[in-house]
């Protein structure tokens, strides 16, 4: 198995698309390269932000290719291959081995209830088809369905379940996950903030960081939130963190992760809209972002 450390400020990778909703891999490129140029310390593909929801089997293929292709070992790229099956999770978590993914992140099966023993025994499965490091993913408010911090430590002792990301928006449950983590008998279990804002929270608390969206929009900054930790340089770090909160609020015009993409877009980079009918902003929203964006570029935000 790959051994990956889990940590640091992973960039939610956005799929950029041409008009007629097809993938545009020329500016996935170009996203990749910007990502790691602004300093982010992993990519993570097919998350929310990536709109992994409404893509096909095939364009996951295409998107994964590409990035790895693109990323050529500068950073670990994850790939989310979770699935409502865990048939379907299987195939697609083989297929992201097969083209070198470095990582798996795999949500919870959606829309129907799961108990926590199936919960379990599908991740279960899924750890034993594959060889490589595994991330659960928690969001109940898109699943449906929790990974309870008892489902959570049952999980961890899975040798390739490696850690899991929370974006329960509930901090609570970060720190139960956190001391899942510091009772693990067979190596680390690293928790990631989902939520952009608690990134530093999680941190000092001994998480290890975040997969965070608005990095599409601010690389740079949101990744210094991590270097700045690691520095010792908590309040800055603070700062930084909380300097996206402006752009968070932004999500009440919106689907979050259209918020986010129309504000690259804004920021001039072709990345298209949201496959519908998820892509929708008002006036009002295109205004605030237009403003808000200029005034964090005058502040020298990036």
């Amino acid at each position: 198995m790959k051994q990956v450390e889990i940590k640091g400020v992973v960039a939610a990778l956005l799929t950029p698309m041409h008009t007629d909703e097809s993938i545009n891999t020329a500016e996935l490129r170009n996203q990749v390269d910007r990502m790691i140029d602004g300093g982010c310390h992993a990519l993570f593909t097919f998350g929310t932000n990536g709109e992994g929801y409404i893509l096909t089997g095939d364009e996951k293929r295409l998107v994964l290719e590409t990035v790895i292709d693109q990323c050529g070992g500068r950073v670990p790229v994850y790939a989310g291959t979770g699935c409502i099956s865990t048939r379907e999770t299987v195939e697609q978590s083989r297929m992201a081995q097969e083209l070198g993914a470095d990582v798996l992140s795999i949500i919870t099966p959606s829309f129907a209830a799961a108990s926590q023993e199936e919960i379990y025994q599908h991740y279960k499965t899924v750890s034993e088809a594959v060889d490589m490091p595994i991330v659960l993913y928690n969001i109940p408010a898109r699943t449906g369905n929790s990974i309870s911090p008892a489902t959570a430590a049952r999980l961890a002792q899975i040798q390739n379940i490696v850690g899991i990301k929370d974006s329960s928006g509930s901090f609570a449950n970060i720190l139960a996950y956190i001391q899942v983590g510091k009772a693990k008998a067979n190596g680390s279990f690293s928790v990631l903030s989902g939520n952009d804002q608690l990134i530093i929270w999680t941190l000092l608390a001994g998480g290890a960081g975040g997969i965070a969206g608005c990095a599409n929009v601010y690389p740079h900054t949101l990744s210094s939130v991590y270097d700045l930790f690691m520095a010792g340089r908590v309040d800055e770090a603070i700062t930084a963190n909380e300097s996206i909160g402006a752009l968070r609020d932004c999500f009440q015009y919106g689907n979050p992760n259209t918020i986010v993409k129309t504000a690259v877009r804004l920021l001039g980079y072709p990345v298209g809209n949201c496959r519908a009918p998820f892509n929708q902003v008002p006036e009002k929203g295109m205004e605030t972002l237009k403003k808000l964006l200029a005034e964090n570029a005058a502040k020298g935000m990036c």
